[in-house]
């Protein structure tokens, strides 16, 4: 099965149509958490604050969100990326793997920086900066576009359930988009179009309400090394049938069980009123 390529901006432009102002400003309204394990951050944490799990010194961070938004901004593939930021966490210490002691005093051998951890960092904010900025244009013009459709990339790679929620249409004031607006897991490449009455009309589309479908579910991430603790996320699970008419569950991913850029509509308007 082949791989999909990592999308670099461009890509990410060609596919939601969106200039990257409004991904930027999502990025720069951002502070920052310091955290050793990405769990540590609920979902909804991660629109208020920059986190790159085990970046224990706020320089770093600085650095590595630098790195993002000059990718966001000049339209840096992942090699670009990648060849600008890595010398600079050599630099500082923070490139393989290390004896890292916690805010505890434990200590522990981690992965810091490798080129893996890297494109991970590049596709993820990204995508989740665009999908914000995405989300918010789409929240301004809800007055002349108030349909809102889920679509997935119908090829061999796609997961199951995303495929089967792929063409459902919901209003865009449905409670479930607060936990399914893409991203919904690591390389999920689904995305959300706008519709006008008149298109739901000419293309005989359904509106469906969440209503009675939508669940959520505590599920097992993984266990803490250091303690043993056993750490949990929420997911959201909706349920729809595939094309079949076969019932299928729909579940967001751990870590991906909010919309990005809550709040960012407003945001823009509060700076562009301001300017």
């Amino acid at each position: 099965m082949a791989i999909p390529k990592t999308p670099n901006p461009a890509d990410l432009k060609a596919i939601f149509g969106l200039e990257p102002e409004a991904a930027i400003t999502y990025l720069k309204s951002k502070g920052y958490a310091i955290t050793w394990n990405w769990q540590e951050m609920r979902d909804e944490a991660h629109d208020q604050a920059f986190t790159v799990a085990k970046a224990m010194r706020l320089d770093l961070l600085s650095d590595i969100r630098g790195a993002v938004e000059t990718a966001l901004q000049e339209g840096q593939t992942l090699k670009q990326f990648i060849k600008e930021l890595q010398p600079t966490l050599e630099s500082q210490g923070w490139w393989g793997q290390q004896v890292i002691v916690d805010s505890q005093g434990v200590g522990e051998l981690v992965q810091l920086g490798s080129p893996r951890r890297l494109k991970t960092i590049y596709q993820t904010n990204l995508q989740s900066a665009y999908m914000a900025g995405r989300k918010a244009s789409m929240e301004e013009t809800s007055d002349t576009h108030p349909y809102w459709r889920y679509v997935a990339i119908l090829d061999g790679q796609t997961r199951p359930s995303h495929r089967a929620l792929s063409g459902t249409v919901y209003r865009h004031d449905d409670p479930v988009w607060s936990a399914i607006y893409p991203p919904n897991g690591f390389n999920c490449r689904c995305r959300v179009t706008a519709l006008s009455a008149s298109a739901v009309k000419r293309r005989g589309l359904t509106i469906v309400s969440s209503q009675g479908q939508v669940s959520s579910e505590t599920v097992e991430t993984g266990v803490d090394k250091r303690t043993g603790e056993v750490r949990t996320a929420q997911i959201t699970l909706v349920r729809t049938t595939d094309a079949a008419g076969k019932p299928i569950t729909f579940r967001t991913d751990p870590g991906f069980n909010h919309a990005p850029g809550t709040g960012l509509a407003d945001m823009l308007k509060r700076k562009q009123a301001a300017a």
